[in-house]
């Protein structure tokens, strides 16, 4: 990977950074499945894409409108670009395009760990780390997890997660599930994780930028994968201390999966908030960005929306 040695510049708040997704896992896990399946219900969010090349994603050819080089216009005004080891450079590359997008996904290879990657992004302003999000096979990853070959490579890329999707959890059956759920919990403690078939989950999971998500038209994601998963809003009264909202929000006890937030300071000043799985985030926010609120995701059996009422109420000023 290339080095950018000249210090990163800092984003003005007037442009809030671009969050970025790091899609991890390994081979056969689900990612390209997973990529496709959030370009094709983006719902008018702006997506970039970046991958090692586009041999390791094939972008389904029905999203593809145009391609020049490197990159690719996909459907819905997003973008697809290889970087290969170049990442560093290829992020800067997209910085200056045109057409800001609103979030970007990197798609690591699958061999790599994602980790790494994610401390590359810090490297380029303008850009700002939502998560780092890991596929796992529930059919093989606790097999190649005893692989003397495989083992370091993933049991890494499971601790750098934030959420852990276990995916394909159709291949097995229910005592086999319960085993590996609980070997994933072992290996990833700090990740939050959720499990999924034919990496079918609602794109607010995965994509930063936008949590109150309007599906589009012909939208054909399976009703009982939705029903599993419940969105609630809000109000943030001014005054309240984003940092330890955002670290009481973190307790993995309230069952969120995804949080985004704006807050109003007792300073006066407003402040974005941030969460995917286990990571929380506090940046400056711009005074037009969004009103005060806060727009929480969860898997309707494990979500605790009465706890997080109560953490908001607590938190508000006295």
């Amino acid at each position: 990977m290339s080095q950018n040695t000249a210090a990163p510049s800092s984003p003005s708040i007037s442009a809030p950074p671009i969050p970025v997704t790091v899609i991890g896992g390994y081979l056969g896990a689900g990612k390209t499945t997973l990529v496709n399946h959030l370009l094709r219900h983006a719902g008018g969010l702006k997506l970039a894409v970046m991958v090692n090349d586009f041999g390791a994603l094939p972008i389904d050819q029905d999203l593809i409108e145009s391609q020049d080089g490197n990159v690719m216009g996909i459907a819905g005004g997003c973008v697809c670009c290889s970087y290969g080891s170049e990442l560093v450079d290829a992020l800067i590359d997209m910085a200056a395009r045109e057409t800001r997008p609103d979030a970007m996904i990197i798609e690591t290879s699958g061999v790599a760990l994602p980790g790494p990657v994610a401390s590359s992004v810090t490297l380029v302003g303008g850009y700002e780390v939502d998560g780092i999000v890991v596929l796992a096979d529930a059919e093989t990853v606790r097999e190649r997890g005893a692989n003397r070959y495989l083992a370091d490579t993933i049991e890494r890329q499971l601790t750098d997660a934030n959420l852990v999707v276990l995916n394909k959890i159709d291949l097995v059956d229910e005592a086999a599930l319960t085993e590996t759920r609980a070997w994933v919990e072992r290996k990833a403690p700090r990740a939050r994780l959720i499990e999924t078939s034919q990496a079918k989950l609602p794109p607010e999971v995965i994509v930063g930028g936008r949590l109150g998500y309007t599906p589009p038209a012909g939208f054909r994601l399976d009703r009982h994968v939705m029903a599993n998963y419940v969105t609630r809003s809000f109000d943030l009264p001014a005054g309240i201390d984003a940092q330890a909202l955002a670290t009481a929000l973190s307790d993995p006890a309230l069952g969120l999966l995804r949080a985004k937030g704006f807050i109003r300071g007792s300073d006066g000043q407003l402040h974005a908030l941030q969460l995917v799985g286990s990571r929380a985030t506090v940046t400056p926010a711009a005074a037009s960005q969004r009103q005060p609120g806060l727009v929480v995701i969860g898997q309707k059996t494990s979500i605790d929306l009465a706890a997080i009422e109560r953490i908001i109420g607590t938190s508000a000023p006295r």
